[in-house]
């Protein structure tokens, strides 16, 4: 018999939430443009800004500006573009595309930061998991994988401006935020109606508001009722299982501070895009990095940057789990992944 198919891909999108999904049921009978000054649109607008109010309340930012926006890529090139910014080879491509000057990164994968009003960092590596310690005065800050996963608070970050976005805390895919500190600005790089405080025009996509609005407010649940606690325990016996079959192979990070989800595996010689097809054949969905670069698999920027070399570095997987992951589940995989190993192991010989 055929085992039930198991997600543990949760870096790359969550499953949509119920509550969000829910949201979006009740936002598509909303008729009105919330641009418009009739009943109709003035519910629009009600809808748009308690959504913006529950995510405001769930990343500490009381005291900012949220802007909507279709995700974190496009948030980067808001945040960014022109700015002659400096950044690290860890970041996301979304933000490695608009950095000036590169940032080094050390072997244990955090980024020294010399000039943050210059800078732009990460909160949270996706592939590794990663944190960093954000300077205070800092310009930029990539908040996607750390946002949902950990308490953030906005307001007391010393941040000025952090990307968002709504499907990796199981929103809608399509919609994210840039949270600017109250008073700065940013230039707009889509013009014509004025929407969004002048910052980014177009009618808003009212359905993806609300399912990220109320995505928000279940993540929030989440952290406060320590689910991420019980996930944290799952990864660590995640990779305890697994380093009792396989002794060469690396945690990415295991000493430093991490995303409670999310494990970095490298087994060097076999090849991570090989190890992902084998554990989707056995059932299993998981990544050999980030999943933002149009299916292609390639050797890992970030950990060519740490120091692996290409063989290590084209070697990784991604294991991320998520609230509704059991230990069933992760001791289902260890065993499949243990497997597939030997077999390896058994060609290597």
């Amino acid at each position: 018999m055929r085992r039930e198919r198991v997600y543990l891909d949760h870096n790359a999108t969550m499953p949509l939430r119920h509550e969000a999904r829910e949201a979006m049921i009740e936002a598509m009978d909303v008729v009105g443009n919330p641009s418009s000054v009739h009943a109709e649109g003035r519910a629009a607008k009600g809808l748009m800004e308690r959504a913006r109010s529950q995510i405001a309340e769930a990343v500490g930012a009381q005291g900012a500006d949220i802007v909507f926006v279709s995700g974190s890529t496009e948030g980067a090139a808001l945040a960014l573009a022109g700015r002659g910014l400096r950044g690290s080879a860890i970041e996301h491509d979304a933000v490695r595309a608009w950095i000036a000057e590169e940032l080094a990164v050390g072997a244990d994968g955090c980024v020294a930061v010399d000039d943050p009003a210059r800078a732009t960092v990460q909160a949270a590596n996706s592939e590794t998991g990663i944190l960093q310690d954000l300077p205070r005065g800092l310009a930029v800050s990539d908040w996607t994988q750390a946002f949902g996963k950990l308490p953030m608070a906005f307001d007391w970050s010393g941040v000025d401006i952090a990307l968002i976005s709504a499907h990796k805390i199981g929103g809608p895919k399509g919609i994210g935020a840039l949270i600017l500190r109250r008073g700065l600005d940013v230039e707009a790089r889509i013009r014509g109606g004025g929407q969004e405080m002048g910052r980014r025009s177009g009618t808003e996509n009212l359905i993806g508001i609300a399912g990220f609005g109320a995505a928000a407010t279940a993540a929030l649940q989440d952290l406060e009722s320590g689910v991420w606690d019980r996930v944290d325990k799952l990864r660590n016996i995640l990779e305890k299982t697994l380093e009792a079959r396989a002794k060469e192979t690396i945690f990415v990070g295991q000493a430093e501070r991490r995303l409670p989800n999310t494990s970095c595996i490298v087994t060097p010689g076999w090849k991570g895009e090989t190890q992902v097809m084998q554990m989707d054949l056995a059932g299993f969905a998981i990544s050999a990095g980030s999943a933002c670069s149009s299916g292609k698999v390639r050797s890992s920027d970030v950990l060519t940057a740490m120091g692996f070399d290409e063989t290590a570095a084209g070697s990784a997987i991604r294991v991320s789990l998520g609230p509704e992951t059991t230990e069933a589940e992760v001791r289902a995989f260890a065993e499949a992944w243990g497997a597939a190993h030997d077999r390896f192991r058994a060609r290597a010989a």
